[in-house]
């Protein structure tokens, strides 16, 4: 190779690298910010009438357990760069397919959580906002027996749309 050529290709190289460590870094869709190393969630409050008393804490562990998975940031209780914070808000059964007579063919578990975020390194970063989905099942089904499945199903689809909104510009 003529020593012009390397030049051009260390230099690229060296313009690559700068590039790279300046921009901010996406994992499976999450943008992060360099500067961001750490993430804090206490345990979300239960206000919800006829919730299970340990789904508030189930949602706060779903939450962490989907920051670690799907992004750098590390747990940490001390002066973290970035909290969630939430509140159990809503865990109600409706019925949303009625038939003749007086019964009903599908209820509706919905499950609402709100949640505070805030970016301790940029405090214009903060935002409040309700999250809430739902899991249909048939009205013949006793609740009892869907239930783990119905909680598993809404956790999933609320951790996603919370992850996005935090990580993905959403």
């Amino acid at each position: 190779m003529n020593l012009k050529l390397v030049g051009i290709l260390a230099l690229s190289m060296l313009i690559s690298v700068s590039i790279f460590q300046s921009c901010t870094i996406s994992l499976s869709g999450a943008t992060l910010d360099p500067e961001l190393k750490t993430f804090y969630i206490p345990n979300f409050t239960n206000n919800a009438e006829n919730a299970l008393p340990s789904l508030s804490q189930r949602l706060t562990e779903d939450l962490k357990d989907k920051v670690r998975a799907e992004s750098r940031l590390v747990l940490s209780e001390e002066e973290p760069d970035i909290e969630f914070r939430g509140t159990l808000v809503d865990y109600r059964i409706t019925a949303e397919a009625p038939r003749t007579g007086e019964s009903t063919a599908i209820n509706r578990l919905t499950i609402t959580l709100a949640i505070s975020y805030f970016n301790n390194r940029k405090n214009t970063e903060i935002w409040q906002k309700n999250f809430s989905f739902f899991y249909d099942f048939s009205s013949a089904i006793d609740f009892s027996s869907v239930q783990e499945t119905a909680n598993k199903a809404i956790s999933k689809q609320i951790m996603e749309d919370i992850f996005n909104a935090a990580f993905s510009n959403w």
